[in-house]
């Protein structure tokens, strides 16, 4: 599967997951395109990607930055606070 997300990353959220199926990736990039295009044109910066994963649940493991929240992330296990 493919995933097109728009990251805002001054908020640390997803503003948009869309998935496609694999055979879609020629949509799945003209729709990143026309994204980027257009947020550049309204001038709004955001992270606008395409990543491939076999399942969102598998997405959301290897790309765990986009789900969770900041501080979730800088702790490693054990710790009681954010590094």
């Amino acid at each position: 599967m493919l995933f097109l997300i728009e990251y805002d990353r001054s908020r640390g959220q997803i503003v948009r997951l869309v998935s496609f199926a694999d055979r879609d990736r020629h949509a799945a990039q003209r729709a990143r395109i026309e994204l980027e295009v257009d947020l550049n044109r309204n001038k709004v910066e955001r992270e606008v990607v395409v990543l491939e994963a076999i399942s969102e649940d598998d997405l959301r493991r290897t790309h765990r930055r986009y789900f969770e929240p900041l501080e979730d992330l800088a702790m490693q296990p054990g710790d009681s606070h954010p590094r």
